[in-house]
């Protein structure tokens, strides 16, 4: 890659247990690693850390509601000091880890139905910032969450969805809803291309049928096109 190129984040979230992990950190340059509140645990914390180490991948702890059950992808009306905790909880647990592989914890991501709800409310957005330190915050361009971040000095890092559809507001069209998904690869390539301008870091989501087939064609597209991958400075 020449001087001067143009350069994106390629982040997967991992740990989850249902995601082919060594596959997906051989292509991204960022993991969300799941803290055991909707997936995973210590083993897979110290693997992900482990592996991610190895390949010079960041680990961003990827921060969700105790609610393994629904895999975190259900609104709750927890307050905002338990969620400060819970936040907090996750963060610790995965900073262990990451040290003990030789990291850092080098960014905050919620996951699933509190990234969604963190776009608009503050209260929970307030607390997964009070959970999480000084930590770097990953999130949707224009949501609550990222702006109170900027307004306490905080980096923040904007994240787009090549295989996800967006409503006219900006955010994403809800799972249970027609438009959610972005499945045929052409269309997931384009999405990703037309999006990376605009944001710093790409999700290459690895749970659904053929999308590590879509996130290797997202990577060569986006190389293809003049882009370097890396981590977020």
């Amino acid at each position: 890659m020449s001087p001067g190129a143009r350069m994106i984040d390629l982040n997967a979230d991992l740990g989850e247990e249902i995601t082919d992990d060594a596959a997906l950190l051989a292509l991204v340059s960022s993991a969300n690693v799941a803290c055991g509140y909707h997936a995973g645990n210590d083993a897979i914390m110290r693997a992900v850390c482990e592996e991610a180490t190895r390949r010079g991948v960041a680990v961003g702890a990827q921060v969700s509601y105790l609610d393994r059950e629904n895999f975190g992808r259900v609104s709750l009306d927890v307050t905002s000091a338990v969620l400060r905790d819970q936040v907090a909880d996750q963060v610790g647990a995965l900073a262990a880890h990451a040290e003990a592989a030789g990291t850092t914890v080098a960014y905050v991501k919620p996951h699933g139905a509190l990234y969604n709800r963190v776009v608009h409310d503050g209260d929970q957005a307030t607390a997964v910032l009070d959970g999480s330190g000084q930590l770097p915050v990953l999130g949707l361009p224009g949501g609550v969450l990222l702006d109170l971040a900027a307004g306490r000095g905080r980096v923040v890092r904007r994240e787009g969805f090549p295989d996800r559809g967006y409503t006219p507001e900006g955010t994403l069209v809800p799972r249970d809803r027609p438009g959610a998904l972005v499945q045929a690869e052409g269309d997931i390539v384009a999405h990703a291309l037309s999006l990376a301008p605009d944001v710093n870091s790409l999700c290459l989501h690895g749970d659904s049928p053929g999308a590590l087939a879509h996130a290797v064609a997202v990577r060569r597209a986006l190389e293809a096109a003049g882009w370097g991958v890396a981590p977020c400075g």
